[in-house]
């Protein structure tokens, strides 16, 4: 535990979120790394699960899966969650939610993974009058649940997120199960939004990019999209666009009659296309939403808690940006080990871990559900500097 301001302003290391340019993995880039990547999997069967795969420091990102998901939400360069409360209609509504989504689709980088979180880590930020709140709930299999609220009362959001990936020879694909909701309070709107896979492409040339269909659905006003996040076809078949992501809105009960078609790229522009009129509009735009993202800062040290992620694996981080491996691999080891001993401690005295934010149960269907404890995010004292 840190004992000090100071010290605690050491210990928590804040790296820049994933943008367009992704100059932290550049940076951090080793030679050889497509060879050194295949090599990590030469003794892994096809089809295994990956979850608790142990990386070494130097494949890691300097920062935490949990960062990750919460940079998806409070480091954006304009206010699109904000544009969702904003809509005039549901129509309006639910295509700004759709535009919110791709936002959170942030760029993969080749050869490199955030920490797996430590169960019980926590990261807390705010930006502006968005609080935004992150815990790991469960280890085996890893859940992540993040709830985050704005100061309006407008805007409430509700993440249970469970990433199942696994290894598939020449391949690896990472589901990302469970359920992400966007509330729209003062309009009664609940929407129900999905996330792609990632998938990372070994052989025949190292890539990774996003895949799958996403679906947003908002029961209340009986509308919802279909996106699908797919490569662009090309001459005989090779090479393509990975970044293409096309869909459609269309009312529920009415499946078949498309009001908008959603075409685009998720890192340039994706466009609106009204079937009735023929008018094209601006959905999203990725260099207005992702392109030039600002670093969280500590803004109150003694409120950062312990379990904070960026404490909790700043040694690690502040290790790789000098990129002095040794001491980052001796530093993640400890954090892993302490997290074993404890899980050890707590099975030998019979003790259930509960989560300190959420609750976390699973349906009928065996799929996890996490629900805050509270109605709203406090403040946070990691805030995202205004730019």
């Amino acid at each position: 535990m840190v004992e000090s301001e100071g010290e605690l302003q050491a210990a928590a290391v804040l790296t820049p979120p994933l943008s367009l340019e992704g100059g932290l993995a550049a940076e951090l880039r080793p030679a050889n790394l497509a060879q050194r990547v295949l090599s990590l999997f030469r003794n892994v069967s096809p089809g295994s699960d990956l979850s608790h795969f142990q990386l070494p420091a130097t494949f890691n990102l300097p920062k935490s899966q949990l960062q990750m998901y919460g940079e998806g939400v409070y480091c954006a360069g304009e206010d699109l969650l904000g544009r969702c409360a904003r809509g005039k209609d549901s129509l309006e509504r639910l295509t700004a939610v759709v535009a919110w989504s791709i936002s959170t689709t942030r760029p993969p980088i080749f050869g490199f993974a955030p920490y797996n979180p430590v169960l019980g880590e926590t990261h807390h930020v705010s930006r502006g009058a968005l609080n935004v709140l992150l815990e790991q709930v469960s280890h085996r299999p890893p859940v992540s649940a993040l709830h985050a609220t704005d100061a309006a009362g407008d805007v409430r959001l509700v993440w249970c997120q469970s990433p199942v990936p696994r290894f598939h020879g020449a391949s690896i694909e990472a589901a990302v199960r469970g359920r992400r909701e966007v509330r729209l309070l003062r309009h009664a709107e609940r929407y129900e939004v999905d996330c792609p896979n990632l998938l990372i492409r070994l052989l025949p040339s190292p890539s990774v990019e996003w895949a799958g269909d996403v679906r947003v659905v908002c029961a209340d006003s009986g509308l919802e999209a279909e996106l699908s996040y797919c490569r662009t076809r090309s001459f005989l078949g090779f090479g393509g666009d990975a970044r293409c992501v096309r869909g459609r809105v269309f009312r529920s009960a009415a499946r078949e009659e498309t009001i908008y078609e959603v075409d685009g790229f998720w890192d340039r522009t994706v466009s609106l296309k009204d079937v009735a009129t023929g008018e094209v509009s601006v959905l999203y735009d990725a260099q207005r939403a992702i392109g030039n993202l600002t670093t969280p800062a500590v803004q109150d040290h003694k409120g950062v808690a312990p379990s904070e992620s960026a404490v909790v694996w700043g040694e690690i981080s502040d290790a790789l940006l000098k990129k002095d491996w040794e001491k980052a691999q001796q530093a993640k080891r400890r954090v892993e080990d302490e997290a074993r001993k404890l899980a050890k401690e707590r099975n030998d005295k019979g003790e259930v871990w509960t989560p300190k934010h959420f609750s976390l149960s699973q349906n009928k269907n065996g799929e996890w559900e996490c629900w805050p404890l509270e109605d709203s995010v406090p403040p946070a004292p990691i805030v995202v500097p205004s730019s």
